[in-house]
């Protein structure tokens, strides 16, 4: 008998886990298409233009990295490859975006599903972003270098 209300239990708590979860991931998608429809995300990832370039992108990088925050490491990979294969990004910016996005992606997405099950948001949020900001910093001044034709080459730790 105790079994039964185990897996009574068990299968309500996850079909209510999962109805939360719908309730942020569904708008979220619906956000998502109409930001893209709309080429909102185009305006705002203008705004981010001074942050890419202060952690060594440059400003075509805005548009992937905007994209990876809010909706995540596929999108935003599909978007980067894309600017990628269309000339629009540097092997830096590449590498930059690449390990940025690892730390720190879908932000709100990620954010509001631990908030759901009664995590605190902003003791997720805040660490995620400075890690991922020093992260970058590092990785842009210490380790990678452009030489004159382009290409990226390691430095070695000192």
């Amino acid at each position: 008998m105790d079994i039964l209300m185990i897996i009574k239990e068990a299968s309500l708590g996850s079909f209510f886990s999962v109805i939360n979860i719908a309730k942020i991931v569904i708008p979220l998608m619906i956000i998502m298409e109409f930001g893209r429809n709309y080429r909102v995300i185009d305006k705002i990832s203008g705004y981010f233009e001074p942050f890419t370039n202060k952690i060594g992108m440059t400003s075509k990088a805005s548009f992937p990295l905007l994209v990876g925050l809010i909706f995540g490491i596929s999108y935003g990979s599909g978007v980067l490859i894309q600017s990628a294969s269309e000339g629009d990004l540097t092997e830096k910016d590449q590498i930059l975006l690449v390990t940025f996005l690892i730390m720190c992606h879908a932000v709100f997405e990620d954010t509001l599903l631990f908030v759901a099950i009664g995590a605190k948001g902003m003791m997720i949020l805040i660490p995620r972003i400075i890690i991922a900001f020093i992260l970058v910093l590092i990785v842009s001044k210490r380790i990678l270098n452009e030489d004159e034709n382009s290409r990226i080459r390691l430095n070695k730790f000192r």
